[in-house]
């Protein structure tokens, strides 16, 4: 099998396990809220965890989400002045985007580069030295029983996803095939 055909099948797992995840993610955070409101206005009771339960689910959703959202080109932008421009500068300007993201991304991943900017030459970040600080210092949720290292692994998870899906954005406006990372009016 060529590499352009495993791509192919990496990338149909990626969108399987995302709209499988994001559906199941959505499903429960549902159910939990749905079965406090039942508990708490029928029964005068409810789960103490079920508050940072649903905050989890929640933000799992939107991390994985706002990688979906560039695969689908569901993320709104303001785009009144690039359509004045002609085809080849909005191209650009599509591409200087994508790599805004990117940017973006890797700052959140790593910021290493934070020892640059401070008088602590040992200054570090993102959302990797936060999981290992987490794992290392063996910090629980505060109403689950779950390490918090699990819990927010979603960060890095998240965000390199978000990066496989701006790295697709950026080859379909490339190509031509996309005009833009954002939705278009």
């Amino acid at each position: 099998m060529c590499n352009n055909g495993r791509l192919k099948k990496i990338g149909v797992y990626v969108d399987i396990f995302e709209k499988n995840t994001l559906s199941f993610l959505l499903l429960v955070m549902v159910a939990i809220t749905f079965s406090q409101v039942i508990a708490r206005y029928i029964f005068n009771s409810g789960a103490i965890w079920a508050l940072e339960l649903t905050t989890t689910v929640f933000a799992w959703l939107v991390l994985l989400g706002a990688s979906h959202g560039i695969k689908i080109g569901a993320h709104l932008g303001v785009d009144v002045i690039v359509n004045l421009l002609s085809k080849k500068w909005q191209r650009i300007f599509g591409l200087i985007a994508c790599l805004c993201c990117l940017l973006y991304a890797a700052i959140l991943i790593d910021a290493s580069w934070l020892r640059f900017i401070s008088d602590d030459l040992n200054a570090r970040g993102g959302a990797i030295e936060y999981i290992q600080k987490m794992y290392k210092y063996n910090l629980q949720l505060e109403d689950l029983p779950l390490p918090r290292w699990t819990v927010y692994s979603i960060l890095p998870i998240g965000l390199l996803l978000f990066c496989y899906r701006v790295i697709q954005a950026l080859y379909l406006v490339f190509t031509g095939v996309r005009k833009a990372i954002i939705a278009s009016h």
